[in-house]
């Protein structure tokens, strides 16, 4: 993606607690938030209310605990959830800037996704080496240079 004549403020949303993977007994991409994930979730879901945050669109991975927490936080901010699979795992700039330039250049997009892509996305970003994301935490990059490895 080349420069843009305006800059996007990309938020990646890691989903909130969904307990523990290796009790899970089921397929991995139906686990759920737990209660506190979901406690999680409306917590930052309030919060950007509260501020006035907005966004273009709200794209998230399908699996369930992704599914979950986006669903909790764009119907606090009145938007619908659109999926999208590659935002499922093995994330690159390459594909982020494919699932931007199909939801048609938001200006203010929401990705709701995992670790490790979403930290790794983000220190890529950054330029940073390292910067891991905890779960349910929203981290907003101001790219001005466009999709860039240090863009942000």
């Amino acid at each position: 993606m080349s420069a843009r004549a305006e800059p996007v403020a990309l938020h990646l949303l890691r989903h909130a607690h969904a307990g523990d993977p290796e009790a899970w007994t089921g397929d991995d991409a139906a686990r759920p938030l737990s209660d506190r994930g979901v406690a999680q979730a409306e917590r930052l879901a309030r919060h950007l209310s509260a501020v006035g945050f907005t966004a273009d669109v709200v794209l998230t991975s399908p699996k369930i605990r992704a599914r979950q927490t986006a669903d909790i936080v764009a119907a606090a901010l009145g938007l619908k959830v659109r999926e999208d699979e590659r935002l499922a795992g093995s994330l690159g700039l390459g594909a982020i800037r494919k699932i931007l330039r199909e939801a048609g250049d938001p200006r203010v997009p929401v990705l709701s996704g995992h670790d490790p892509d979403f930290s790794e996305l983000l220190a890529t970003l950054t330029g940073t080496p390292s910067l891991p994301m905890k779960k349910g935490a929203m981290a907003r990059i101001d790219l001005v240079g466009g999709l860039e490895q240090g863009g942000g």
